[in-house]
């Protein structure tokens, strides 16, 4: 993906999206190439905090526990791509315009790309720092949505695109929660 049109993807219907569909990368190239990646940033710098500073913003936890829980949420955030693609494919149903799985794909794993770079507020040992970073990071991650929800769905009507974005926003934050919800079970069962 050429990151020089991620940051028109924020604030145009058609600038950045309309590129990135026209380029229509395989959903093996997108994992591989953009999604492994990124994915790998919170798990690195969760052992980077873990290493640096655990007792001011994880507590007392180990480097082999710290290691097991980074493992834990790569591995849940590689799942959770391909599966909000499915839940996003089955949102469109509700207004008849369902994409192709493999636009879906594309959508779902560019969208939670601000939600990846947040964690790199971890270099800074402020729990403040790192809640302005997410709070941050899930309204990059709601323009990005609402933006690219026009493109993905083919829709000129805003009524069904609001219902259609915040249908995703919705779905998306119950999958981040869950999988924060999963993160700290797998922490509380590693370290019991």
């Amino acid at each position: 993906m050429d990151l020089r049109i991620y940051p028109q993807m924020f604030i145009s219907h058609d600038a950045g999206w309309a590129r990135l569909m026209q380029v229509h990368p395989s959903v093996a190239k997108v994992f591989l190439l953009y999604v492994v990646p990124m994915s790998l940033i919170p798990p690195a710098m969760l052992l980077f905090a873990a290493d640096a500073y655990s007792e001011r913003i994880l507590g007392n936890i180990s480097p082999s526990e710290a290691a097991w829980l980074a493992a834990l949420f790569f591995v849940a955030e590689l799942l959770m791509v391909p599966a909000m693609a499915a839940a996003i494919q089955c949102i469109g149903d509700v207004v008849n315009a369902r994409p192709a799985y493999h636009d879906a794909f594309l959508f779902a794993a560019v969208v939670p790309t601000p939600l990846w770079l947040s964690a790199l507020a971890l270099f800074v040992p402020s729990l403040t720092v790192n809640a302005l970073a997410t709070v941050a990071a899930l309204f990059g991650s709601a323009s990005l949505i609402y933006e690219g929800a026009y493109r993905l769905f083919r829709l000129d009507d805003e009524g069904p695109l609001l219902l259609l974005s915040g249908s995703i926003l919705a779905a998306g934050l119950v999958a981040w929660a869950g999988l924060m919800g999963l993160v700290f079970v797998g922490w509380g069962w590693i370290i019991a």
